[in-house]
């Protein structure tokens, strides 16, 4: 079931196409990555979502009913990347404030506000002033303010931007968390590292267009070159053949590619014949980030091209 659909949707912001039909569906319970270099229209996506801005063309599907962002908003949680805390304002007094703009009454908001700080241990922050905080501990606290309502859609912008590893490994559990009880989390970073950790599908969008929409899996190996890493027990004869090329590597230890018309058994084939024992064979999938820096340039190329003609 997809708890939200994005159906053609425009942005124009005078002369500029900031979002140009675009179109994705979001499961229920997924954690969904939304990625894009800077000015692809990334954030234009979100507050159009949010309901922050109204698409000129197209439309949104919420929880199976169309988007009404007077009535639907009480369902999302938004982390945006600028943060929006009132910086004199004590940590516990501005929980409750904005928990009860989200409809909690007092006592609700009050044992929520009390179990999340409990979880991410910040017990002893109550009294606290925003301006006060170090960065990570205001990222922590503006993810509290932001899942407090259990939305059944969050929006995460960078959430683990000024975190330790250990406070990044403590949200990054509690996001885990979210999706097993039903939440959707969409997330949208620049860290590809942390994308291919933790989202089961992703989009990628640049100059206001998707170009790229999957699940990490099978986007990774549409974008397989064929590499392997081979470690063998002895140094081999014969290292040269047909079936591939040799990338790198030295002694019993290399990477190959394998040639059109040949598969890895191929290679493996070469090495058994030679009586040579294999000790690991692996293929070697490209990394999100180089996917990504590979399409966000092509785009550019294209663009360039285009401007020629």
């Amino acid at each position: 079931m997809n708890i939200i659909e994005l159906h053609h949707l425009k942005k124009y912001f005078a002369t500029q196409r900031a979002v140009d039909d675009i179109s994705f569906s979001i499961e229920q319970g997924s954690i969904f990555g939304l990625l894009g270099p800077n000015g692809a229209g990334k954030t234009t996506l979100l507050r159009m979502i949010t309901g922050i801005f109204y698409p000129d063309e197209g439309e949104i599907i919420l929880d199976g009913k169309k988007f009404d962002p007077l009535r639907d908003s009480i369902k999302i949680g938004y982390m945006p990347e600028e943060r929006g805390l009132y910086k004199k304002m004590k940590i516990g007094e501005q929980a409750l404030y904005l928990a009860q703009l989200k409809g909690m009454n007092k006592a609700e908001a009050l044992e929520k506000i009390k179990f999340w700080f409990q979880r991410l241990e910040m017990q002893s922050w109550w009294n606290k002033k925003v301006e006060d905080l170090s960065k990570g501990m205001s990222q922590k606290l503006q993810f509290v303010i932001t899942v407090l309502h259990e939305p059944k859609l969050i929006i995460l912008d960078e959430p683990f931007s000024g975190l330790d590893p250990v406070n990044a490994n403590l949200l990054k559990d509690e996001i885990y968390g979210l999706s097993q009880r039903g939440c959707t989390i969409i997330f949208s970073t620049h860290r590809m590292e942390q994308v291919e950790e933790i989202c089961d599908h992703i989009v990628l969008v640049n100059l206001g267009n998707k170009i790229l929409d999957g699940s990490v899996q099978q986007v990774k190996n549409d974008f397989k070159e064929h590499k392997f890493s081979i470690q063998l027990y002895e140094v081999p004869s014969t290292i040269s053949s047909p079936a591939f090329e040799v990338i790198n590597g030295e002694a019993n230890k290399f990477v190959v590619k394998i040639n059109d018309g040949f598969k890895s058994n191929d290679v493996l084939k070469h090495f058994i014949d030679q009586q040579v024992n294999v000790e690991s064979f692996n293929e070697i999938l490209p990394s999100l980030n180089d996917i990504f820096i590979r399409l966000v340039e092509g785009t550019k190329a294209t663009t360039r091209q285009f401007q020629k003609i």
